[in-house]
């Protein structure tokens, strides 16, 4: 087969084959044509803007009513707020109380049958119980200045209040008793006394009140002399319930 773009042997060499200018020849098929751009009508650009800043105003108006708040005009009320529900309620006719408004009734209280209760205050005449001992205060007297005999005496610094008491033993075995210690007296300005021991002896038969050891159910009486400054008048006697026990000390008003 022999090459088209070369002279036959008994044809003359005409020159290379004419493309049409291009280097691989004419293109075997057409491009396909761009399309017409569409013409838009001249009254929907005017239009759209106009749409656009209609709805850009009224957005705006809007958020600055919201800002700045919008307050109804005097004498205008919501028609969905509590006023209008009255207003249009007949006038002679109540409000239904309102349930969250009404207490609930409280529970009658019942009065109690118990009687109240309280610290015992206890008078001279009373026995008084104190530790191992029950205690009764017979009688007091202020404004002694000497107890003894002319030999034997005790001459108070101030005046003597005697204080006459009887102790009885009321638990089951010996105890012994000493007043000095065990009885004190107080004045209304809270001031308190000792009993006076020496004074004690002296002023009582037989030296009741000093160390005197009490059998199960015996007593003993005896005076406690509180030497105290003249026109002192005792306002208590405090009996000591000891330091071997929890009972509370037993006051004695007089």
């Amino acid at each position: 087969m022999t090459d088209p773009g070369q002279p036959s042997q008994n044809q003359p060499y005409a020159g290379p084959p004419d493309n049409g200018g291009l280097p691989y020849g004419p293109p075997t098929a057409a491009y396909p044509a761009a399309p017409v751009p569409r013409k838009r009508p001249a009254w929907l650009i005017p239009t759209l803007i106009g749409f656009g800043a209609m709805v850009a105003l009224c957005c705006g108006v809007g958020m600055v009513g919201a800002i700045l708040g919008d307050p109804e005009p005097a004498g205008v009320s919501s028609s969905a707020g509590p006023s209008n529900a009255a207003d249009s309620a007949p006038a002679n006719s109540s409000p239904a109380p309102s349930a969250a408004a009404t207490p609930p009734a409280a529970a009658p209280v019942k009065p109690s049958s118990s009687k109240p209760t309280g610290p015992k205050v206890y008078r001279v005449g009373d026995k008084v119980r104190g530790g191992d001992f029950e205690f009764t205060v017979n009688s007091v007297k202020c404004g002694i200045s000497q107890v003894g005999d002319s030999f034997l005496n005790r001459k108070a610094q101030g005046v003597f209040c005697r204080v006459n008491i009887s102790v009885k033993n009321v638990t089951k075995s010996a105890h012994l008793f000493h007043a000095d210690g065990t009885v004190t007296a107080q004045d209304a300005a809270g001031r308190e006394y000792d009993a006076d021991g020496t004074a004690g002896m002296y002023g009582n038969n037989d030296a009741s009140g000093f160390l005197d050891e009490i059998n199960p159910g015996n007593s003993v009486r005896a005076n406690v002399f509180f030497d105290v400054p003249k026109g002192t008048k005792l306002k208590t006697i405090t009996l000591d319930a000891g330091l071997f026990t929890f009972a509370e000390d037993a006051v004695v008003n007089l």
